[in-house]
C-alpha cells in the first residue's frame, strides 16, 4: 500500500547563465556538459545553429543560446560550455556563458511569466522560479529547436 506524500514535490533543473540571466534546463533531458571544443559551421544552417561538434564520435547540432534568445554575439575568447541535451533521440549542444548548480525546486513555488518579458524569452521558457534574491527562468526544451529558416546562400 503507498501513501500520498505530503513531501513538496521537487524538480530539478541545471542552471545556467545566457547574458546577464540564469535559466533552468530540465535535469532529466541535460546528459551531459562540456567545455569549449570545435565547432564546425553548417552551411545553410539555421541563424541560431553555431554548427557541429564531434562529442565521443556523435555529431552533434550546437545551437548558440544567444542569438536564440536574440541577444547581441558573444565577444570573440569569451569563455562558453555547452550542455547536451536529448530531444527526439537526438542530441544537441546548447551554448551557454556558465554552468551553475543542480537545484531542487518546489514545483509549488513556480511562477507565470512576466507579462514584461521579451517576446523571444516568452517563446522559449514555461515559467519562472525566485532563487537567491533572482529570477531563474525555465527551459522549455521542445521550443527552444523551433529555429528560423535555414539561410539562403546570395
Amino acid at each position: 500500500m503507498t501513501f500520498p506524500s505530503t513531501e513538496p514535490s521537487p524538480d530539478g533543473f541545471v542552471s545556467v547563465r545566457v547574458g546577464d540571466q540564469m535559466i533552468g534546463i530540465p535535469l532529466l533531458r541535460v546528459q551531459d556538459v562540456i567545455a569549449p571544443v570545435r565547432i564546425d559551421r553548417v552551411p545553410l544552417a539555421p541563424f541560431e545553429v553555431a554548427g557541429s561538434l564531434n562529442l565521443r564520435g556523435r555529431i552533434i547540432t550546437a545551437v548558440d543560446m544567444r542569438r536564440r534568445l536574440g541577444l547581441a554575439p558573444r565577444a570573440v575568447g569569451q569563455p562558453h560550455m555547452s550542455v547536451i541535451v536529448e530531444r527526439g533521440g537526438e542530441l544537441y549542444a546548447l551554448q551557454v556563458e556558465d554552468v551553475g548548480d543542480v537545484l531542487w525546486l518546489d514545483r509549488a513555488a513556480r511562477e507565470p511569466l512576466p507579462v514584461t518579458l521579451a517576446p523571444e524569452w516568452r517563446e522559449l521558457c514555461d515559467g519562472l522560479y525566485r532563487h537567491d534574491d533572482a529570477s531563474l527562468l525555465i527551459l522549455n526544451i521542445e521550443q527552444t529547436f523551433t529555429l528560423s529558416a535555414p539561410a539562403v546562400a546570395a
